[in-house]
């Protein structure tokens, strides 16, 4: 039987689950492709750290070139994270004209261009699964699966410490400090969570998902981006009396509504180009769409395409043995492509809507739930109202929650599509008002249209 032999480049949490799925499933993988898969090397930063996933002391080193550059080595496999050293290991490999295997989101989302080009260049393949959604196999069908669709919608919830923040939050009515330090003692969250609970770690993904699905590789520096710091327990229990359930999303749209409205607000953007929306906020979902039963870690990604329709994907985003399930499935392409020559069968990414453009969301039409603490006096309606209707945005329902008493009481808005610029420009005005006091504070509501 033929066998491909791995460098494995990173021996953390996925590199040991990589090493270990491979133990335990590589005779199954084997049987299934007809080719064997082997570590023959596994490059680490520290030899004495004990490690979770025991690796024989023979395979491994601390010099990732010793691993790229040896001839034994068929598939080269990045799993060490951040942007800098990985993107050497990955162009190096490149560069000897080996196939690369990476879970690395942030590396893909800063040099995706880069490393898509030097795969070209070179007659080989860069093969990246596993970066998004864990082991939710969305890049093969974004990439495969749905090739014969343009991608209208897609909305992702990909975050796994930010959905089992919220989770809890609406489940234990507790607070998002009190959920944030429990996440972080049982390992769900880093000790310096910003990555996650800022959004960042989610516009990562979204941006490589809306890379694919629209043909243009999207700069990160495009991608709208929010956290969910500042949801509330308040919040969470007003929307649920709504009917909604809050969640962090990141968002693609491309809509002529979306295009039309982001033409006006950014001139660079004309008319004949792909408009899409790319952001990433918490929003209020409807709890009848299946999203908002996507709980805890688990991950989600719901597409629509113009032709099969609506469709969605579910299951853990991150972990050990979900990222490396999508390791071995980008395994088992790159040594079918070697073991039949066919190392460029399917692009990493291809540019096929060169002229494409994010919009600013400053020209984003959104509904829009609004949390006012108002003083409880009569008139105070009135006054909101008034600066809303001068900028053209109507209200769809006001509610002031029983329970409430005191000399300051919130008020909840729903309010009808508006652009977002004009939203910002409305809430501050009706922040300077006397009978306001606090910030307003506005979550987007997002009907799935």
């Amino acid at each position: 039987m033929q066998q491909a032999n791995l460098g494995l480049v990173g021996g953390g949490t996925v590199g040991g689950g990589v090493f270990q799925a491979i133990q335990r499933n590589g005779a199954l993988v084997a049987s299934r492709l007809g080719v064997r898969l082997a570590v023959a090397k596994v490059a680490v930063r520290d030899l004495a750290k004990a490690r979770a996933v025991k690796v024989p002391a023979a395979q491994l080193t601390t010099d990732w070139q010793s691993v790229v550059n040896d001839p034994g080595v068929d598939i080269v496999v990045e799993l060490m994270g951040g942007t800098t050293t990985a993107r050497s290991v990955v162009l190096q490999a490149l560069k000897l004209g080996k196939p690369v295997v990476t879970a690395n989101k942030a590396l893909l989302s800063a040099h995706g261009e880069e490393l898509f080009a030097a795969a070209e260049r070179a007659g080989t393949n860069l093969y990246y699964e596993a970066s998004v959604a864990g082991g939710i196999p969305i890049i093969k069908v974004l990439r495969e699966g749905l090739i014969g669709n343009r991608i209208t919608r897609l909305y992702g919830i990909v975050n796994g410490t930010c959905n089992y923040i919220l989770t809890r939050m609406k489940r234990e009515g507790a607070d998002f400090s009190a959920v944030l330090a429990d996440a972080q003692r049982l390992g769900y969250a880093e000790a310096e969570p910003s990555l996650d609970v800022d959004g960042h770690d989610a516009a990562h993904k979204i941006g490589i998902l809306a890379s694919l699905a629209h043909g243009f590789w999207v700069n990160p520096k495009d991608v709208h981006v929010e956290g969910i710091r500042d949801i509330t327990q308040q919040d969470i229990q007003f929307a649920g009396q709504l009917g909604y359930t809050i969640k962090l999303l990141g968002v693609v749209k491309q809509a002529e509504a979306v295009g039309r409205a982001a033409t006006k607000a950014n001139a660079k953007i004309t008319a004949e180009k792909a408009r899409i929306q790319v952001s990433v906020y918490p929003c209020l979902v409807p709890n009848s769409h299946v999203l908002a039963s996507v709980n805890d870690v688990f991950n989600a990604v719901y597409v629509r395409g113009d032709i099969v329709g609506d469709t969605l994907y579910y299951g853990r985003g991150a972990g050990q043995d979900a990222t490396a399930s999508a390791v071995l499935s980008d395994l088992a392409d790159a040594a079918l492509d070697l073991k039949f020559g066919t190392k460029h069968r399917i692009p990493p990414f291809v540019p096929h809507e060169r002229a494409g453009a994010v919009v600013s969301m400053a020209g984003v039409t959104s509904r829009y739930y609004v949390r006012l603490a108002v003083l409880d006096r009569p008139g105070v309606f009135a006054k909101i109202a008034a600066i809303l209707a001068r900028a053209k945005i109507g209200i769809s329902s006001i509610m002031q929650p029983e329970g409430h008493e005191g000399a300051v009481v919130p008020v909840i808005l729903m309010i009808h599509d508006a652009p977002n610029a004009a939203m910002q420009k409305a809430l501050a005005q009706i922040a300077q008002l006397e009978v306001v006091k606090g910030a307003p504070v506005m979550i987007r509501v997002e009907s799935f249209e």
